[in-house]
């Protein structure tokens, strides 16, 4: 069991989410050297902090905590102090991958969404869903797109006014055209992190719209369509924030948002497998059945 070192605090995890981002990893991508360092590539991990390094305060021994760390498919992870956020009481108990809740804090305070704004949110896995949710609740008029039935469902649980298949790609543009007469999207999400997503969401969106990529596009380059980009002066957000203080701001922020009830994530955790069972977990992400928006894995 290795001490943590000055400024570090080691934290007893309680669980970690599977992130899409991870399937290449498991995958065998030739991009990734191998073997990965143990408890890698999970990045989603919450617990509590059991021991605390020279020089550290806060958080002390005991704490509850989000961490933002990539060692977390594990039953101890080291992290940096300023890397492991409290959690409130109120919070007691509940899952809390904390990574994934605060990209979504930042994607959303990235795409300047407003009360009255018209926002498709393309891809509706559990970032999207969040994204619908935080959408709607600001007083948008949100469309979710997604190939899967049982996405769209959720979307509509969540306030989504309208959930066109983005299977019928035509059918689709076809549908939100007539949705907003003939204008397009004011915002649009882009969230699946794939090429045919990617030139969908440039379909919905407006003259001077607003082009947020949130999706996730690690698999290579990616074509788009400039001629459209320049005739419709899109804004285009890469929304993926690489700056550590970001990082944690997003993290209170979810927590904030968490505690008051501004998000609840908790029903979009529909799968939970123990540690040892990460390769299921990992093939059910793959395969994305009936049912599935997010699993967790529990040591």
């Amino acid at each position: 069991m290795p001490a943590p070192g000055p400024g570090q605090v080691r934290v007893k995890l309680e669980g970690c989410g599977v992130c899409g981002s991870n399937l290449p990893v498991w995958e065998g991508r030739p991009w990734f050297d191998y073997p990965l360092p143990a408890g890698a590539p999970g990045h989603e991990g919450w617990g509590r902090v059991e021991a605390v390094g020279g020089g550290v305060e806060h958080p002390s021994v005991g704490t509850r905590v989000a961490v933002l760390s990539h060692h977390a498919y594990a039953e101890y992870d080291l992290v940096d102090a300023c890397a492991a956020i409290p959690l409130p009481a109120i919070l007691d108990g509940q899952p809390f991958p904390g990574e994934p809740l605060a990209c979504a804090m930042n994607v959303f305070q990235r795409s300047g969404i407003k009360p009255g704004t018209t926002v498709a949110v393309v891809g509706i896995g559990f970032l999207g869903a969040l994204l619908v949710s935080l959408a709607v609740k600001a007083g948008a008029r949100v469309i979710a797109l997604s190939r899967r039935r049982y996405a769209l469902d959720v979307a509509r649980r969540l306030g989504a006014m309208e959930t066109p298949s983005s299977d019928d790609v035509r059918g689709a543009v076809k549908r939100v055209k007539a949705l907003t007469n003939d204008v397009g999207c004011d915002c649009v999400l882009e969230v699946a992190g794939e090429q045919s997503t990617l030139d969908l969401a440039t379909e919905l969106t407006r003259i001077r719209g607003r082009l947020v990529i949130a999706g996730y596009h690690q698999d290579g380059p990616r074509t788009v369509n400039m001629q459209l980009w320049n005739w419709r002066g899109l804004d285009v957000i890469n929304a993926h924030e690489r700056d550590p203080q970001q990082y944690v701001d997003g993290l209170r922020a979810a927590i904030a948002a968490a505690a008051t009830g501004r998000i609840d994530p908790a029903p979009l955790y529909t799968h939970r497998f123990a540690l040892e069972e990460l390769p299921r977990a990992f093939e059910l992400m793959r395969s994305r059945p009936k049912g599935f928006l997010k699993a967790l894995v529990l040591p």
